[in-house]
This record gives C-alpha cells, structure tokens and sequence, in this order.
C-alpha cells in the first residue's frame, strides 16, 4: 500500500492513466473491428473507409503509448493486405 505522499500521489495518477488508456484502446478496438465487419461483409468500398479512418486511430495509439510502433505497423499491413485482396 501507498505510504509516502508521493506514492500516494502517483497511485493516483497511475488510476487517472489506466481509465483514459483504457478507453483509448477500446476506441482502437472499435475502429479494428468496424475494418473487420466490412471485409466480412465483402463490400471494397466500405472496407477501404473503414480502414482509412482506423489508420489515424492506431498510430495515434502508438504516438500516446498504448500500442507499440510495430504492433500498429502489423496490424495496418494485414488490414490493408485483406482489404487489397478484397478490392482485387
């Protein structure tokens, strides 16, 4: 348990971090999905949008420090991959 006020302090920040990572990963996650439920669908179009507007969302994950560089870069490149495949 937190005894020093600066622990105390940091045990507070560190709450105040996990409920707005949490939520900035959720909103990763939602975008991840919304790329996956229009490739499922077969609609390009849809898929490409999808994906353009997940883009941003996951890099500014990694800018914000809840997802690593090369996990984005991964998840980016098989997206786009399926999404290449899909059009073709």
């Amino acid at each position: 348990m937190a005894n020093t006020p600066q622990s105390k302090k940091r045990a507070r920040q560190n709450e105040r971090r996990q409920e707005i990572n949490k939520a900035r990963r959720s909103r990763i996650r939602t975008f991840l999905r919304k790329v996956e439920e229009a490739i499922a669908s077969g609609s390009a179009d849809a898929a490409k949008a999808a994906l353009q507007a997940a883009q941003p969302e996951l890099m500014r994950g990694v800018t914000k420090g809840v997802l690593h560089k090369n996990t984005a870069s991964r998840k980016m490149s098989r997206l786009s991959a399926r999404v290449k495949a899909l059009a073709a």
